[in-house]
């Protein structure tokens, strides 16, 4: 396995592989490594020849200085494990590789017709345009024929797939079922954040939508969403909207009538660490 820090490194590195052919994978991600990544460096590695992970905290998308401080970094550990899980080449760039002259050389002039406005984009302003800004410089630099992304994220892979679809960008995005824990909890880098508590209490959030996906035939949308916020309302514990979505749109429905892919998205509040998760209702 190949470690690259350098941007004009890898374009290099990158250049000679598609001259002999090579198709190229591509997972981002800000490191802290679980096997959900792993999990998506395995699809990766199913279906091209060669698979590129980046590890990247990317500052331009965080709206809480406290949340980027506290991010875990843990490189070596990662390396490990993508070694061990067959990823060809790490990236792993400073933020003048990626900003050279600073960030604001590289924002992405894509309206984004209110798809970063609600749910995450609500609580987080400005996060979505960090992240449209990094994986389009991360895009311009490794080329990739398929990108992988998780489906945890699914407000994120939405704006994405627009984004690339906006942009006439030659990526296909693949995106990857959820990989939970044991109990139910989606794998994250911030569940080991968690208290021990915390961490025993936050099943509550996969059986919550399972709930939901039980109600979706017999209770209206708003009922849905209410029980939900009461349910996920325990001690420590502080829900942050449940919302039942358009999967296709992001748009908010009254009714399941002639929507053809319904979802429910979720972040709680956990102690000081913010969980999100969703799930398909109906497809």
């Amino acid at each position: 396995m190949e470690v690259i820090n350098s941007a004009k490194e890898i374009v290099e590195r990158i250049a000679v592989l598609k001259s002999l052919g090579k198709t190229i994978g591509f997972v981002p991600t800000m490191g802290a490594l679980h096997d959900g990544h792993f999990s998506l460096i395995s699809k990766s590695l199913s279906q091209v020849d060669i698979t590129i992970c980046s590890i990247f905290v990317n500052p331009t998308q965080f709206n809480n200085a406290d949340d980027l401080l506290k991010y875990p970094r843990t490189l070596a550990d990662d390396c490990n494990g993508l070694e061990k899980a067959g990823c060809h080449i790490v990236f792993t760039p400073t933020i003048e590789e990626i900003y050279p002259g600073g960030a604001d050389n590289f924002k992405v002039d894509l309206p984004l017709n209110g798809l970063d406005a609600k749910m995450e984009g609500e609580h987080r302003p400005g996060h979505f345009e960090g992240v449209v800004q990094v994986v389009k410089r991360l895009l311009d630099i490794v080329t990739p024929e398929r990108l992988f992304m998780g489906q945890k994220d699914f407000q994120q892979f939405t704006i994405i797939r627009y984004m690339i679809d906006q942009l006439k960008i030659p990526t296909k995005l693949v995106v990857c079922e959820t990989l939970r824990e044991e109990d139910g909890l989606a794998m994250s880098s911030r569940n080991r954040r968690l208290t021990n508590e915390h961490r025993q209490d936050a099943a509550v959030i996969y059986r919550v939508l399972n709930q939901a996906k039980v109600w979706i035939d017999s209770k209206s949308i708003a009922e849905i969403e209410k029980k939900a916020m009461d349910y996920l309302n325990i001690p420590g514990f502080k829900p942050e909207y449940f919302t039942i979505i358009n999967g296709h749109n992001l748009e908010t429905i009254d009714s399941i009538v002639d929507v053809k892919e319904i979802v429910a998205c979720t972040a709680v509040w956990a102690g000081d660490v913010r969980l999100i998760d969703n799930m398909i209702l109906k497809n």
